[in-house]
């Protein structure tokens, strides 16, 4: 089938659908690819990198006049309006932009939001919220070290001894885990906190110390245990205990990190302006839940500012400040979703029996399929 990837528009957005690697491969399986000119040059991929593994280079209209178009972000009203009717369109659309939803089906596109797969084993290999939150982690904290006036690594020198740098990360999903990986790497020393207790483990494997609140009740021991393998929902008694901990230790930070998303809500609340307010003059406030509204509420999205002595960087988007890397791992996840809705014989096809498939598929016939 003709499968078309347009440059994205969207301000700030680097990355691209199909890398080279990728395209490679859906040219063996008898695909015909058209690429945008200039669609992968902000990802480091030129035209000429595309046409050696036998793409198309086109213009906008040809791209998106595709049978199956491959996107990182949801198409505009203006990439809408050059698209046909039935056209198959894979990408991260926002499960959640309910306009943007209507949009699409009114274009009558077959459209699959990617971040809606469910987190689940089968669908690893295609799970582009953890793809790019790991790639979230890492920036974060390689920014923090360039904003941050001092070293992270502890010196010893002639001159003197300069100390390590403290970080405290808040949040231990895959974009807390990489950022303790990525600072333990630059010598940092670091403190997690997480709402599930049963992370410890998993932070301490990686060199940091976990921020423990002990349990007072059986309550508290019981939903810390969690079931199946889960962990349930902390009592409120704890979540306080926990955050008057946590305050002490923000206190004490060079650098903090803050990870809490929470998909289709507003970011929860981690860092109150009070704790910024205790914060060492210099420190850094890295704000990966800046697109959400900030785990901060001085945050401010797609900016970096000064408030109370501290700087607060809000970036909305920062695996596209990797953009090679980001859009390389992207579209492996896209290529491996494709397994599932393209035949032996080449053909697209919706087998809604499949759960990853059916939870992905957001809109079709001209209607919003997702509830």
């Amino acid at each position: 089938m003709q499968i078309g990837v347009p440059r994205e528009r969207a301000a700030g957005e680097t990355r691209v659908a199909v890398t080279p690697e990728t395209a490679k491969k859906l040219k063996s399986q008898g695909h015909s690819l058209r690429i945008e000119s200039g669609a992968g040059v902000a990802a480091s991929v030129t035209d000429a990198a595309y046409e050696a593994v036998g793409c198309e280079i086109v213009d906008q209209a040809a791209a998106l006049a595709s049978e199956l178009v491959l996107k990182v972000r949801a198409p505009g009203a203006d990439e809408l309006a050059l698209m046909k009717p039935g056209t198959a369109l894979v990408g991260m659309l926002n499960p959640f932009d309910r306009d943007g939803l209507t949009a699409m089906a009114g274009a009558g596109l077959t459209s699959f939001a990617l971040e809606a797969a469910p987190r689940t084993t089968r669908a690893q290999s295609m799970d582009v919220l953890s793809s790019q939150a790991n790639i979230a982690g890492y920036k974060a904290v390689m920014i923090a070290a360039d904003k941050y006036q001092r070293f992270f690594p502890m010196l010893m020198t002639a001159a003197g001894t300069v100390k390590a740098a403290r970080v405290v990360i808040l949040g231990v999903g895959v974009a807390g885990l990489q950022a303790i990986a990525t600072a333990k790497r630059l010598g940092a020393v670091i403190e997690a906190s997480d709402v599930r207790p049963s992370v410890k483990e998993q932070v301490e494997s990686l060199g940091a110390k976990f921020i423990d609140v002990p349990y007072e009740t059986a309550e508290e021991k019981e939903a810390a245990e969690g079931v199946g393998g889960y962990a349930r929902p902390m009592p409120q008694s704890w979540l306080d205990r926990q955050k008057a901990e946590v305050a002490k230790r923000v206190a004490a930070a060079d650098i903090v990190i803050t990870t809490a998303l929470i998909p289709g809500r507003a970011a929860p609340v981690l860092v109150t302006e009070e704790m910024v307010k205790a914060m060492k003059p210099g420190s850094v406030l890295v704000d990966i839940a800046a697109p959400a509204g900030g785990n901060c509420p001085l945050t401010e999205a797609g900016k970096t500012v000064t408030n109370h002595g501290v700087v607060i960087v809000g970036e909305t988007n920062l695996p596209a400040l990797v953009a090679a890397d980001a859009s390389a791992l992207y579209a492996r996840n896209v290529l491996d979703f494709l397994k599932l809705v393209i035949t032996k014989e080449g053909t697209f096809n919706v087998p809604l029996d499949d759960d990853i498939v059916a939870a992905c598929r957001v809109t079709q016939d001209g209607q919003v399929t997702r509830a």
